[in-house]
């Protein structure tokens, strides 16, 4: 009987209630560790890789203003040198190679003819948007590939002349 009448007492259903409260305060803390991990984790290998994605210029941010020595983050122009299975390797007009990642919603052309990866080949002129990836990569949205026979503007040997300040 003295359980009984423990259990149902103020001082039992108090303890309970602190005791949850404990509880439920330890988990949202173990949740807010695992999300700033997360955030930690990505933003190192972001900075790691920040030079792969968005370049920036070799000197530094203030030395080189005229912006002629920016890698491109989200895309990139220039000739295909390897393809493999769904990636690509571009030798950027900066003489940069960068990895591409083809996914089912790529869309490729050539002209206005929608293309398969398979139909790309090495020595292709092509331009890709995509998202930069935190490795380094480029997942490709959009591919244009060029035929230098048809096309009357093939890509500019060097690099793209970039704004002026």
């Amino acid at each position: 009987m003295e359980t009984n009448n423990f259990l149902q007492s103020k001082h039992f259903k108090w303890m309970l209630g602190t005791i949850s409260a404990i509880i439920i305060l330890l988990i949202v803390f173990r949740l807010g560790v695992l999300v700033g991990m997360y955030k930690a984790n990505f933003s190192y290998r972001w900075g790691e890789n920040y030079h792969r994605m968005f370049g920036g210029p070799k000197e530094g941010f203030l030395k080189d203003l005229p912006g002629r020595d920016f890698v491109d983050g989200h895309g990139t122009a220039g000739s295909v040198i390897k393809i493999e299975g769904n990636s690509i390797i571009v030798k950027g007009q900066d003489n940069i190679e960068k990895n591409i990642l083809i996914t089912d919603q790529t869309t490729i052309r050539r002209g206005q003819t929608a293309i398969k990866i398979t139909d790309i080949a090495v020595d292709n002129q092509i331009v890709i948007i995509g998202s930069p990836k935190d490795d380094g990569t480029i997942e490709a949205k959009f591919i244009r590939v060029f035929d230098p026979k048809n096309d009357p503007m093939p890509l500019p040997p060097g690099p793209m002349p970039g704004p002026q300040f």
